[in-house]
């Protein structure tokens, strides 16, 4: 008998906390070995084993977890002054069951941050807010977009408020923010000539049913590429988002008929096996890279890929097309997901066909001399005697 010891290192060894994984296990194996095999005493043999089951339990953290673990770790590297109060605040989102994404995106602002503090010799504990001007200015000089710098600017008051509920900031820094005016951009839809050449050169089943699915749905591409199989109730031409991209909260949405016929045709040739509904031969689910590969190939296809589409386009053109129908402002934000109504009238102010319509009836008045207005004309000679009655009557 041949008795070994085995311990686990854990990839998260601060996550070891039962007794049991910070000790080492007596394991005891049999040295027996075929007939035909004899064991050669000079050297000692190498063996692989296994641990028991049940004694060596396997730390897999979630995304979340990642996430904190990653900048937690580059803000204890970095050892900038105030980076255990931005470890804190991370923390503090995790416990919160913030998404991954808003962690991701908290800790390399607030990194970002104490780094351009450290590197003009400010202090976190004497934040001004001149400070955060200087730090604006800096972001706006490296090149960033101005959408870009609205929202570190936003992340960098909500860790400063943080910082007020600590008693580490004075509150009077939180009273007078910085505001960015953000620029009028509206949304840019494809035309339906230019979605007629699109769909026609689409012809394999797998690319037809996603650009049709974005272009029927309006999900972004991040939301369609999450969908798997079982958030399809296809009897009712709806899929379930149970966790949207931008807002983390869950909604429905339809799909016509042409995606419907797509989408059909895609779910008869797909591999039954696998979980989500779009897929790569390498992954579980399909990337946002191989997603756009496919849309830059069919625009080369239909000659329209110096027009800047992309597939948010996709999305843009659904609620353009959706609010020339009729529909509803108040129902096309809850079908695109937006939190604000806001955000949703943009596509109002830039797809109100009324008010095309009316222009193009008032111009086409203007063009023709005013030709149209002829049988709305007053006559003359008949409202002079409108006039004399009328001038009777005030009289008595």
């Amino acid at each position: 008998m041949t008795e070994l010891l085995c311990s686990l290192k854990s990839f998260y060894p601060s996550h070891v906390t039962e007794p049991v994984q910070q000790e080492l296990w007596s394991v005891t194996y049999s040295s027996f070995q075929h007939p035909s095999t004899r064991l050669d005493l000079s050297s000692p043999p190498k063996l692989f084993f296994l641990p028991h089951a049940g004694l060596l339990p396997v730390y897999r953290p979630n995304e979340k977890r990642r996430a904190l673990d990653r900048f937690t770790l580059r803000l204890v590297e970095s050892k900038l002054p105030g980076a255990l109060l931005g470890i804190d605040y991370l923390q503090k989102k995790y416990r919160h069951n913030l998404a991954a994404d808003t962690i991701k995106q908290s800790g390399s602002v607030v990194l970002s941050f104490l780094t351009f503090l450290n590197g003009t010799s400010r202090d976190i504990l004497n934040l001004s807010s001149q400070d955060i001007e200087a730090y604006v200015e800096n972001e706006q000089e490296r090149g960033l977009k101005v959408g870009t710098v609205r929202t570190n600017l936003r992340a960098i008051y909500t860790f400063i408020g943080f910082l007020v509920e600590q008693e580490v900031a004075a509150a009077e820094i939180l009273l007078k923010k910085i505001r960015i005016k953000p620029p009028e951009i509206l949304p840019k839809a494809i035309p339906l000539e230019d979605i007629e050449k699109l769909l026609a050169v689409t012809t394999n089943i797998r690319d037809r049913a996603l650009i049709l699915l974005l272009l029927r749905t309006g999900m972004r591409i991040g939301e369609l590429l999450n969908v798997k199989i079982s958030d399809i109730i296809l009897s009712e031409q709806k899929i379930l988002i149970y966790l949207g991209e931008k807002n983390y909260q869950g909604r429905v949405v339809y799909f016509g008929d042409d995606a419907d016929q797509a989408l059909r045709q895609w779910l008869q040739i797909r591999k039954k096996d696998k979980e989500f509904l779009f897929y790569s031969p390498c992954r579980e689910s399909l990337g946002y890279v191989a997603a756009w590969s496919v849309m830059r190939k069919h625009l080369e296809a239909a000659e329209i890929a110096h027009k800047g589409y992309s597939l948010h386009c996709l999305r843009h053109t659904f609620a353009t097309d959706m609010l020339n129908a009729g529909l509803r402002l108040e129902v096309l934000q809850q079908l695109l997901g937006h939190r604000s109504i806001e955000i949703t009238r943009r596509y109002a102010r830039m797809s109100d066909i009324t008010r095309e319509t009316e222009y193009f009836k008032a111009m086409t008045i203007i063009e023709t001399g005013g030709k149209c207005y002829e049988s709305q004309r007053v006559n003359s000679p008949l409202q002079a005697v409108f006039e004399e009655k009328k001038f009777g009557l005030s009289h008595g």
